[in-house]
């Protein structure tokens, strides 16, 4: 079925790093902190897969006075420090990796700066050097297919050649709009939405060799 995979494209979190409920959080005491009320589910709901932007623009509807001109910098700050401390690889991503016979890729909608340092902390940064991409550098978001068809183009493939593995809806989106096929990591599919959408769905790394 994938046998004309050629190169396969990771989404970074929540694929390559669990980084999501770490990020959330921050977002979620930052928010409240301003008279927001919400918590962690409700932010794996809303927030995953979105550009920061978007988040904040979420969060400034929901607190009565204005969103802080610094809060995006204060949820770098916290993020940073807490990534970090805390964060890990997703359980599996590591041996996957090693064990791909075919290139391979990260397309984020995070900044590079925080790709490249959560690769690092998770000792994963050795297999993409040169081949990160980020939404920032475009300034297009998901789920705008942009950066998913700038990676396959300098990785020197077509859209069809390619495998798409997200973990948002919003990523899922942007990878089938751009003519790809997408695999949907549902291990933290809160609003089991992916399997509608992708090209199929797996919930654990070890079982997406089998496509490989």
């Amino acid at each position: 079925m994938m046998s004309k995979i050629k190169c396969v494209i990771f989404d970074c979190d929540g694929v390559l790093v669990d980084s999501e409920p770490i990020g959330n959080q921050v977002l979620v005491n930052l928010a409240n902190a301003l008279g927001a009320s919400i918590n962690l589910d409700y932010a794996f709901k809303n927030f995953k897969g979105k550009s920061l932007e978007d988040c904040m623009h979420q969060i400034s509807v929901l607190i009565p006075g204005e969103l802080p001109k610094n809060f995006e910098s204060q949820y770098r700050s916290l993020s940073f420090e807490k990534f970090r401390n805390e964060i890990q690889p997703i359980e599996g991503v590591t041996d996957l990796i090693k064990n791909l016979s075919i290139p391979f890729c990260v397309a984020s909608s995070g900044p590079e700066a925080k790709i490249k340092l959560n690769l690092e902390l998770t000792g994963l940064l050795p297999f993409f050097t040169n081949h990160i991409f980020s939404c920032y550098t475009i300034q297009k978001w998901k789920p705008d297919p942009a950066v998913f068809i700038w990676a396959a183009k300098t990785m020197g493939f077509q859209p069809n050649e390619c495998l798409v593995i997200e973990d948002s809806l919003s990523g899922v989106k942007a990878a089938k709009s751009g003519g790809f096929r997408v695999a949907g990591f549902t291990a933290h599919d809160y609003n089991n939405e992916l399997k509608h959408h992708a090209s199929f769905t797996f919930d654990a790394m070890e079982k997406l060799e089998l496509f490989l």
